[in-house]
């Protein structure tokens, strides 16, 4: 008995010793966060209590330290704050066992016993949280002050316009993207044999991929830099551009048109806050507007280049029948420079400063602060003037350790940090909706939710209007033929645009033409010859063919709708597609000089947004165009002709590109610095969503009714001036 008293008093000191090793070690963690201490403390705690577990019973007591507690050969114990249950009171509602450090409950204990140990626990690690978050913020605010006096010291000039063009061209690349397939789907059918789903599907892939890729890149240059991700965002646009205009099935184009869509993602996000980052407050505004306009110019590159390249159908070549390289892939290779010129120019610019400051890497950032200064300095005619700054605020950091041992494999180290990287994005990501930017993020969603879907609804939905009018007047011209007999005659030219009706056709000859929306109905074909057909919305309904050969022609069963053929054979029929829509020069000249023009309609916009951004403010600019814009929309009804459709375009997008400057120097401003790209990618990838959803339902109207798309516009654009308004005002303000 006397040997088990004593094994239960040597066991209660070591649970003791224990308890304060624990205690200390929380306290230490509490006034030493964001340092490396803290987890040599926690690390060398766990290995102490585990020696201490696995000794025998006669090591129990320990070494004690001059405060009471027990610390095996431990020089670190805070002689102030450490005490012991041994020597200065006992609670036992606080005595921890053996087990409890793995989470196993006492045995002897109750629920509520167990649940107020883990209760408190968790309240000291929200504590501590809390004074970590409060010391951050703090390190935040003082930082954006600093930053903003040493950005007027470093001044604007030089190295500001350098990197104004080079990240006007990764803009740029972003608006080619969004161009190329509707650029290239009139010819690209044809090569690849694309159903009316298809064509749609690849219509909208492209704001699929930049969704995702938005997303992706947005969080991920909040934590490994906003010019590494740029970097790697764009290489993997041009390489799956480069990709797209060699590969020749529809679903190998498909994919690699993803994964450039993927690619260019995260380009808006990642450029406005690396170039606001290098702005002061009193520039920010105008100049984030004027790197607006290389989205312009990114549509007027695509528009010339379709309008100079894809016309020329002698730019191509042939490997046998597998494999074929026509004009408008040359087109899609030619859409990916851009983006490329982007890569070999960013890798002369240096990371954000404010990126590294926001990490705690002081030194890099000076030095790049310095370059700033220097260049600006020298450019200006003041060589001489110094660098003044000597020290820079960093702000805490409270990024985990990860052990991945010596011994791991190249795999699993790689595994380990990028799951690491993921759950640190997901985290900072899941911030965006703390109570502290909960309605801001919620607002803004509402935003730019309503911009995006009457946006790019109503831009999509003005050429196929067009297109609608253009067939409407086409219709209009159709020529009729009734009941006429038609013997021995050769026809060797384009038939276009008429039907025939009841007509009978002996021995007549049908050679190297084309047909051209050609409509047969109720006739009689007898003894005839077709031979070198090529056809385009073409159709024999209800006729009959007698003793008639047909010969490399593309004049498949499918287009002989209830026709009866009597001796009549089909030889070496033509390979390839069938096209149920007109598709020629004039057409396709059409579709580049709709594209150009209002593309370029928004250029007067975007000089007005640049210049009176700073002046009224982004709020003003914001809700303003969007109410104009809301109006314009009610002058859709009176869009009946072509040339007035064009007219309208322009004019809607001349007054809403303000709205979209003002709204992505505001979602640069209202997000700090370590959530800002974040922020801007999901609400970029919500933009592109909000896009998919305007380009079906509005385009679903074509033809139908255009009140709906009004409606529609005119609503969405007149709730997001509403909600714009209730916004806060950045102008003014120090970046955050």
């Amino acid at each position: 008995m006397d040997d088990d008293g004593r094994y239960r008093d040597g066991r209660s000191d070591f649970i003791r010793g224990a308890k304060d090793i624990a205690k200390v070690a929380k306290k230490q963690v509490g006034k030493k966060v964001g340092r490396g201490m803290d987890k040599m403390t926690d690390e060398y705690t766990k290995r102490s209590y585990k020696r201490f577990e696995e000794e025998d019973d006669d090591d129990y007591a320990g070494v004690p330290s001059n405060d009471g507690g027990y610390y095996p050969n431990d020089n670190r114990a805070n002689d102030d704050e450490g005490h012991s249950d041994s020597t200065e009171g006992h609670d036992e509602d606080d005595e921890i066992y053996e087990g409890e450090y793995q989470g196993i409950p006492r045995a002897d204990s109750g629920k509520a016993g167990s649940m107020d140990g883990v209760t408190a626990a968790q309240a000291q690690q929200f504590r501590d949280l809390s004074a970590y978050e409060g010391e951050r913020r703090k390190d935040q605010e003082e930082l954006a002050q600093q930053y903003e006096t040493i950005l007027q010291e470093c001044g604007h000039g030089k190295f500001q316009w350098t990197l104004y063009f080079v990240l006007g061209l990764a803009l740029m690349a972003d608006g080619v993207e969004i161009f190329v397939v509707g650029f290239v789907l009139p010819s690209a059918e044809k090569d690849m044999c694309l159903s009316e789903p298809n064509k749609g599907m690849l219509g909208l892939i492209v704001y699929l991929g930049m969704m995702v890729g938005a997303f992706v890149w947005g969080g991920l240059a909040d934590r490994i830099g906003r010019r590494q991700t740029l970097l790697i965002s764009l290489s993997i646009n041009s390489v799956f551009a480069f990709f797209s205009s060699f590969v020749q099935g529809y679903s190998s184009f498909l994919f690699c048109r993803l994964a450039s869509g993927v690619g260019i993602g995260g380009s808006i996000p990642i450029v406005f806050s690396y170039y606001s980052e290098f702005l002061a407050q009193e520039k920010r505004g105008e100049h984030l507007s004027w790197l607006c306009m290389f989205w312009m110019i990114g549509g007027i590159y695509a528009s010339a280049m379709a309008w100079a390249i894809i016309p020329h159908y002698g730019w191509s070549f042939q490997m046998g029948s597998a494999y074929q390289f026509h004009s408008w892939r040359v087109f899609v290779l030619v859409c990916a420079f851009p983006s490329v010129a982007a890569i070999s120019a960013l890798t002369t610019m240096p990371e954000s400063p404010r990126f590294y400051l926001e990490n705690g890497k002081h030194d890099e950032a000076w030095m790049i602060l310095k370059q700033v200064h220097d260049t600006n300095m020298r450019a200006k005619g003041y060589p001489e003037r110094v660098f003044s700054v000597t020290t820079i605020k960093t702000v805490k950091q409270m990024d985990e350790l990860v052990n991945m041992g010596d011994g791991a494999a190249w795999h699993e180290k790689w595994r380990i940090k990028l799951t690491t990287l993921f759950h640190q994005v997901w985290s900072n990501f899941q911030t965006v909706f703390s109570p502290e930017y909960r309605r801001t993020t919620y607002m803004m969603m509402a935003v730019w939710f309503s911009m995006s879907f009457s946006y790019y609804g109503l831009t999509v939905w003005f050429p196929d209007m067009i297109k609608y009018l253009q067939k409407q007047e086409y219709s209009s011209r159709t020529k009729v033929f009734v009941k006429e007999k038609v013997e021995h005659v050769t026809f060797n030219f384009t038939l276009e645009n008429q039907v025939h009706r009841q007509g009978e056709y002996f021995n007549d000859k049908f050679m190297n033409l084309k047909m051209k929306s050609m409509v047969f109905e109720d006739s009689l074909f007898e003894e005839c010859y077709f031979e070198d057909i090529t056809s385009s919305n073409t159709f024999f309904k209800n006729c009959t063919f007698i003793a008639t050969l047909f010969y490399n022609t593309d004049l498949f069963k499918y287009r002989l709708i209830n026709c009866k053929l009597v001796n009549s054979t089909f030889l070496h029929n033509k390979e390839g597609c069938l096209l149920s829509d007109i598709s020629d020069e004039n057409n396709a000249y059409m579709v580049y000089f709709v594209s150009f023009l209002g593309t370029l309609a928004v250029l007067p916009g975007n000089i007005v947004s640049a210049l009176l951004m700073d002046k009224i403010g982004r709020l003003r600019m914001l809700a303003g165009s969007s109410v104009i814009s809301c109006i314009s929309c009610f002058f859709l009804s009176f869009g009946n002709s072509e040339s007035a459709m064009i007219a309208l375009l322009c004019l809607f997008g001349g007054i809403s590109i303000a709205s979209w400057n003002a709204l992505d120097v505001l979602t640069v401003e209202l997000y700090p610095s370590d959530k800002r790209t974040t922020a801007f990618g999901f609400l970029n990838a919500l933009c592109k969503l909000a896009a998919v959803l305007g380009i079906s339902i509005f385009t679903s109207f074509v033809g139908i009714t255009k009140a709906v798309p009004i409606l529609f516009a005119s609503g969405a654009l007149a709730a997001g001036s509403f909600l714009a308004l209730k916004l806060p005002e950045t102008r003014g303000q120090v970046l955050q």
